[in-house]
Parts: C-alpha cells; structure tokens; sequence
C-alpha cells in the first residue's frame, strides 16, 4: 500500500525521470490519490509532459494542475500568429484533414473545434500544436463521427483489451449502437485512459463512456 508520502515522491520521481523536465521546477502535493501540480514552465509541452507523467503512477485517482506557462519575452507572440503557425502545421500532416478542424487562440491558449472520423486524428492534432511556440494552453473540443457503419464487436474490443499491457480482469466493455461503455476498476489514470483509448480504435465507434474508477489502496497519512 501507499502512503500520500509515498505516492507524492513516486510522482515526484516520475516527473524527474522525463528528460524535458530534468530542470524542471514542479510542485506536487498528494492527498489520498488526488495529486495537485504548481509551478511555472517555459512551454506548454512541458506542461503537458508533467501531466502525462504523473497519470502513469501506480495510485493516481486525479489530477489537479495548476502549472502556468511562461515565456520570455523573446518567444511571445501574438494569437493571429499561433493561430497562423497551427493552421500550416495542420496542413502539413497527411493524417489530418485539416478543413474539417477550426481554430480560435485566445491569450496563448488554442480550441479546437470540429469533426473527425477517427480519435487518433484528435489526438495527433493535440500532439501537432503541444510543440509550437507561444501556446500557452489547448482546449480540444473535436468531437468524432466515424465515417464507417460497421457494427461494433464486444468481442473485438475484449480481445484489443487483453492484447495490451494494461489489461485487467476488472475492465467490462458493455456495447450501445456506436457507443462504447468500459466499466469496472483501474489502478492509475494512465491505466483508465489507455483503456479508452484502445476502446477508440474501434471501426464505426463515435463515442467512447469511460466509467472506470481508479482503485488503489493507501494508508493516508
């Protein structure tokens, strides 16, 4: 079991082992699996990096980030161009059809708004923008409708589950038309999230419920 000392120098550790945030000034406050991040850092990649990092911790139940992003004064721009550098970075990913996207920047901070066939597009315009200089923050609104009418197989997203190095007998996968409900327990927020987006790679899906609760025992103190 893990105390909240335990799993804030577990997270800590992880933060650390990340080669973009060796140097990287990163609070991290845990209390009975709910970790809070602070600090300031120089890119939004970063930012995202700490979350990501932290997810992956054996005992994680949520995340509270509070990490500002603050650029020198050298690398500031203006929203008309973060939103110019988005749109040509959307353009010049084969995998993304970047007509079906738009794009608002608001103080550094991009939404993205739109439809697309697959979730790994979402995901891939997520990873296109994290990089850029000058963004601050993203909202990513995408929703997905596939462009496929297969019906979709429980069994098929069963045996993806079992294939994967998350699985977990407490997982259930019910299916409703095209959307997918995962119910059941998971031991991190990585754990959770992986499942859904393995349930997302499913032909014909459009929606994906993640309903599974992070269980991890602790002795809080």
């Amino acid at each position: 079991m893990k105390t909240n000392a335990k799993l804030q120098r577990d997270v800590q550790n992880a933060i650390k082992w990340e080669p973009l945030l060796h140097a990287a000034e990163i609070g991290v406050i845990a209390k009975d699996g709910v970790i809070s991040l602070t600090g300031v850092v120089d890119n939004y990649a970063k930012k995202a990096e700490a979350e990501n990092a932290a997810k992956k911790v054996a005992g994680v139940k949520a995340l509270v980030e509070n990490i500002e992003v603050k650029f020198p004064s050298s690398l500031k721009k203006a929203d008309a161009e973060i939103a110019k550098e988005v749109l040509d970075a959307l353009r010049s990913n084969y995998s993304i059809p970047d007509d079906k996207i738009m794009v608002k920047v608001e103080d550094g901070w991009v939404t993205l708004e739109g439809e697309l066939p697959w979730h790994y597009q979402k995901e891939e315009v997520a990873s296109v923008v994290k990089y850029l200089t000058g963004v601050k923050g993203l909202i990513n609104k995408i929703t997905i409708k596939s462009e496929l009418d297969d019906a979709i197989q429980k069994k098929d997203i069963q045996d993806a589950l079992k294939r994967s190095s998350i699985y977990d007998n407490d997982i259930k996968v019910s299916v409703l038309g095209t959307t997918v409900t995962l119910t059941g327990t998971a031991n991190s927020l990585y754990q959770k999230e992986e499942a859904g987006r393995i349930a997302w790679k499913t032909p014909g899906i459009w929606n994906v419920k993640n309903e599974l609760d992070v269980n991890y025992e602790y002795d809080f103190y």
